[in-house]
């Protein structure tokens, strides 16, 4: 399963007007943490299909919503729920630990 990936163009209407919770991967592709939790995000993407919004964000692309959101570094997790950050995960993380917030929001 593709991951979506956001952009500036649409982020408002697919995550800020999103009316599911939308995990936000903020990432670079020279990145070697962020690399490495693309498949855990992926799995994710699967389970929570339908219910969450998971998609990945290229810091080097899109860099005026990453500084717009403080990203200092990546990986980061935002996990948005009706247009605002309910949760936050820095740095390479576990499946267990962005399940467990995905369930306490969704």
């Amino acid at each position: 399963m593709a991951l979506h990936e956001f952009k500036t163009a649409a982020f408002e209407t697919e995550v800020l007007q999103s009316e599911i919770p939308v995990l936000v991967d903020f990432w670079a592709p020279w990145c070697g943490p962020c690399r490495a939790l693309t498949p855990v995000i992926e799995k994710v993407a699967a389970e929570f299909e339908g219910k969450v919004t998971v998609g990945k964000l290229n810091v080097d692309e899109e860099s005026a919503i990453a500084a717009k959101y403080s990203i200092m570094s990546i990986p980061t997790l935002l996990i948005f729920s009706k247009g605002q950050v309910v949760e936050q995960i820095v740095g390479l993380t576990t499946i267990e630990k962005i399940k467990d917030k995905l369930n306490a929001i969704s």
